[in-house]
């Protein structure tokens, strides 16, 4: 069946820094399976393409299902990766996503996807910031990422500024109809926030309709 992603690439940023973590945050477990794998299975059930994007080639990934590709541009960090996905996605738009978001529920996902298909950029805005890490991406971004790459510029939420990119943010009001406690957005960037997402997991209904 035609959805709205059919005609999409999941992308998956999977870069294995985990500088802050101090150990790689990929094959930690939650729930009984890791990031890493919680992350493929939200994508994997919405993108009939999906993109994992890695920093350096990862012996632990060679048996993974879905094509790993290494960044086209290193040492940038999050913008060399969503540079990197983008260019190899085989459909015009990408969404994109970090392994370390334990919360990624493919009817929030589905819903951003469909909420405007003609820009070039569709971000959430939260009180706390962009979201550049839950969202769409055009090819026609491609350039404007090259260009800030080039010029160290490696803020990827500065790419809603860029000139001749029509962008949509999705504001908070908006979000709460889908993802009333904007979980889809937490990430895992300390053993804290591995900890936090533990309890929250342990403390919510088992038809919470988080698929991850």
């Amino acid at each position: 069946m035609k959805t709205v992603t059919t005609g999409m690439t999941g992308v998956l940023l999977a870069g294995g820094k985990s500088r802050r973590m101090g150990r790689d945050k990929r094959f930690l477990e939650l729930g009984g399976r890791t990031l890493l794998d919680r992350a493929v299975s939200a994508l994997e059930s919405l993108f009939p393409e999906l993109i994992v994007v890695v920093a350096e080639p990862t012996p632990q990934l060679a048996g993974l299902r879905h094509r790993v590709v290494t960044d086209l541009i290193p040492d940038c960090a999050t913008l060399g990766g969503l540079y990197t996905g983008l260019a190899y996605a085989t459909h015009p738009r990408i969404f994109a996503a970090a392994c370390d978001m334990p919360f990624l529920n493919p009817t929030t996902i589905e819903w951003m996807a469909g909420l405007d298909r003609h820009s070039d950029v569709v971000m959430a805005q939260l009180s706390i910031g962009l979201q550049p890490m839950h969202a769409v991406y055009a090819k026609g971004c491609l350039p404007h990422l090259e260009r800030m790459a080039k010029a160290h510029n490696l803020k990827v939420q500065d790419l809603c500024q860029a000139p001749g990119l029509s962008v949509r943010l999705v504001s908070e009001d908006e979000l709460r109809a889908v993802d009333p406690q904007f979980l889809s957005f937490l990430n895992v960037n300390t053993l804290a926030d591995l900890e936090f997402a533990r309890k929250l997991l342990a403390g919510r209904p088992a038809n919470h309709g988080d698929e991850a």
